[in-house]
């Protein structure tokens, strides 16, 4: 998708995929990580709900990309004192870095279908030894988007293509709307 296209979501307020905090799921899971030094990227990061939690909870090594300038602005006014070398508005594809974790939030079904394999790869390529891609996926079937759906079969498809280790399971703790409808993934080692 295009910045455009992302801008003018924002302008319209046509930001379906914003819940207005932190996904349940992602704050339970980083709840259980002790280690606060640990390098992690949210990318499509849009109000960003979890960097605001993580960086509250004392994570400060968070690091946040979105296409969208109105993204990025919503999430600055909104958190003043995040440090704002952290916050890239630009391409995901073009970022040059490296993380311990990178949080999936609603962004894998922002992008085309034909650009899942590139996603899947650029995440590979952005993990550090040892680190994990861990967050969300919808549950229902592929449609005109976004949100673009998928399921099962075309993730383990794709993503066991690029990482070694690859689990999907049934999420418990998703918000009431998307019950039953989401998978919790951790992905780690890429071949």
């Amino acid at each position: 998708m295009e910045k455009e296209f992302w801008d003018n979501r924002w302008l319209e307020q046509q930001t379906g995929w914003d819940i207005g905090y932190p996904s349940p799921a992602i704050e339970f899971y980083f709840k259980l990580i002790s280690n606060l030094e640990v390098k992690i990227l949210i990318p499509g990061c849009g109000n960003a709900y979890e960097a605001e939690f993580l960086f509250q909870s004392g994570f400060k090594n968070v690091w946040l990309i979105d296409i969208s300038e109105h993204a990025i602005n919503s999430f600055k006014e909104r958190v003043p004192d995040f440090p704002e070398n952290q916050i890239i508005c630009g391409d995901f594809f073009e970022l040059k870095d490296s993380f311990d974790f990178i949080i999936e939030q609603t962004f894998f079904c922002a992008i085309h279908p034909s650009n899942r394999d590139r996603y899947c790869n650029k995440m590979a390529e952005l993990l550090k030894t040892n680190g994990k891609l861990v967050g969300l996926l919808f549950d229902f079937p592929l449609q005109d988007g976004p949100p673009f759906g998928g399921d099962l079969k075309e993730y383990l498809l794709r993503f066991e293509s690029v990482f070694k280790n690859v689990s999907f399971e049934k999420c418990l703790n998703s918000i009431g709307p998307r019950q039953g409808r989401e998978f919790w993934i951790e992905m780690s080692d890429p071949k």
